[in-house]
């Protein structure tokens, strides 16, 4: 990863992690997963910080398989709530998809994020798109 910065407050008490990720590099799945965990270390409850991460892991991956292409991820914490956004340089959009069984353990991403993300979307930019998700801080 090249670029990293953690923990940066603004004036609202907003934390932010913003980390670029390498091309093809899935080592970077785990080391996002670590750096979310310390920057919600104090928010939420402790079941809305698995599912934060969970949905991460989906997001760093899917960018880093789908696109070879480098991503950045960007999570901000609030009061409000959490916000994570993967942003990679390609621009097909990613498509939802009910996998079936002899898709193994490949193709649920996305049904995952639609389903435990209390919202989630696709926004493209200029050169590629951010697929983003939002855990309020409640109950998990």
């Amino acid at each position: 990863m090249e670029e990293a910065s953690e923990g940066a407050m603004d004036q609202s008490g907003a934390a932010q992690l913003k980390r670029r990720l390498g091309r093809a590099d899935l080592r970077a799945v785990p080391e996002a997963r670590r750096a979310l965990r310390d920057l919600l270390r104090h928010w939420g409850r402790p079941g809305k910080s698995e599912i934060a991460e969970l949905l991460t892991s989906e997001l760093v991956t899917n960018a880093l398989i789908h696109t070879d292409h480098d991503a950045v991820l960007t999570a901000t914490v609030s009061p409000r709530g959490l916000r994570v956004e993967v942003r990679d340089f390609v621009g097909r959009r990613p498509r939802l998809r009910v996998p079936n069984a002899d898709d193994g353990t490949h193709g649920r991403g996305l049904v995952l994020v639609q389903s435990l993300a209390d919202a989630w979307g696709v926004r493209a930019h200029g050169v590629g798109k951010s697929v983003w998700f939002e855990l309020d801080g409640g109950a998990a």
